[in-house]
């Protein structure tokens, strides 16, 4: 199905930031239930432990819903309102999803499923025993087993039984009751979600269909290239593969702007693409991304759609880095405008910005800057460091204008 809306690179753009939440400021404090309807939105929150800054699902929220309380992404996971998979890498997905995550598992094809396979047909024999014990005592945290004196060839270094727990948990038989100061803890999956057990899973295909409406849902328009790599389904998707969803219409062919192919967009947000087309809705927001956000995980998309080269450098060795450690992408009223290389040093209520680096085509005005010292002086102070140091930018001439925004 073909419709007659034609989007521009700008309003390409404003339209996955809407679909994403990050179009326009939010219009008032935000909730709990804003944070369960934010992972809603974008079907899958990635997680990492890095926090120089704010954990990285964390800040993710933070950049759509401005100040609100982590701990109530906690108890979302705790009550069941979510849960941890593995997607697009390890991920919290609303718990709506559950069936077509585990029917995906089957056959999925992924470095930590595969892996996990491996472990269990190499230490299959302890693996069950610890389920056992898991089963009989109760949730355990990684941390309750002894650390050997020597590690030998578990993962990333880790002690036996914490490979083992994290294979169960890729493989399905245990999920993730809750985190204690972001430890997993884990127990037996008809414990964490009895409904599971009783659960009629949805056929293969149809699992397929879903993932790929899901991504177009939350990409606001796309490439057919770019759908698979929002869930990591497998094999990049060709427009071939979207017959069916444009044939009863769940997804509509879109023009954009120095786009080669066709561009996609949701039926859900039709109305929205209309009115982004027509004008009547522009990009407002500015806001400190994660380098582990939606926006900004796939290299080749948002090179495409922001003329933005992006490459995250905490596995770089420090002497090849460009830019820093864990540098976040700015967003800025529709354009990615910089990256900031920024540290939170908690216990001295300090918001150290090591470096701001604009892109060359950001010119450092005073509506710019103003509009970045907004978004890290709000950034700061939902830390809990409201004390800014800018220690440089480039250009270097917008330091001391920006530090006196501060």
């Amino acid at each position: 199905m073909t419709t007659a809306i034609s989007l521009s690179t700008r309003q390409a753009r404003a339209l996955h930031l809407a679909a994403q939440g990050l179009l326009v400021p939010p219009a008032r404090r935000a909730t709990r239930h804003d944070v369960r309807l934010a992972v809603a939105r974008m079907h899958v929150l990635q997680i990492d432990t890095i926090h120089v800054v704010a954990r990285s699902p964390y800040l993710v929220l933070f950049s759509r819903l401005g100040p609100y309380e982590p701990t109530w992404l906690d108890e979302l996971l705790e009550s069941g309102t979510i849960f941890e998979c593995w997607a697009h890498e390890a991920c919290f997905a609303p718990i709506e999803d559950y069936g077509l995550h585990r029917r995906h598992l089957e056959k999925r094809s992924h470095w930590a499923v595969n892996r996990a396979r491996r472990v269990l047909r190499r230490d299959g024999k302890a693996m069950r025993s610890l389920l056992a014990h898991v089963r009989e005592r109760g949730p355990v945290k990684a941390s309750d087993f002894a650390r050997p004196m020597r590690s030998g060839s578990a993962w990333w270094g880790w002690k036996k039984e914490k490979s083992w727990l994290e294979a169960w948990l890729a493989l399905g038989e245990l999920m993730v009751a809750r985190r204690e100061r972001f430890q997993r803890v884990y127990d037996l999956r008809e414990r964490v979600h009895p409904a599971a057990e009783t659960l009629v899973l949805p056929p293969a295909t149809a699992v397929k269909r879903a993932f790929v409406e899901r991504s177009v849902r939350a990409l606001g328009v796309t490439r057919a290239r770019w759908i698979h790599d929002y869930f990591r389904t497998g094999p990049r998707c060709r427009e071939s593969d979207l017959r069916s969803l444009l044939r009863d219409g769940t997804i509509v062919q879109v023009e954009v702007e120095g786009w080669k192919d066709a561009g996609f967009v949701h039926r859900d947000h039709l109305g929205l693409a209309r009115r982004i087309s027509a004008g009547g809705l522009a990009a407002t927001h500015t806001a400190l991304l994660s380098p582990f956000d939606p926006v900004v995980w796939d290299r080749e998309r948002v090179s495409a759609m922001f003329s933005f080269d992006y490459r995250l450098e905490c596995y770089v060795p420090a002497p090849r880095r460009r830019h820093g450690y864990f540098v976040l992408p700015v967003l800025r009223r529709g354009e990615l405008v910089g990256r900031l290389d920024a540290k939170a040093h908690r216990a001295d209520g300090l918001f150290e910005v090591k470096a701001l680096y604009l892109e060359p085509g950001a010119r450092p005005s005073e509506a710019l800057l103003r509009d970045l010292a907004h978004a890290i002086a709000a950034c700061a102070a939902w830390h809990g460091t409201p004390d800014v140091r800018i220690q440089a930018t480039t250009p270097t001439g917008a330091r001391r204008a920006l530090a006196a925004m501060l």
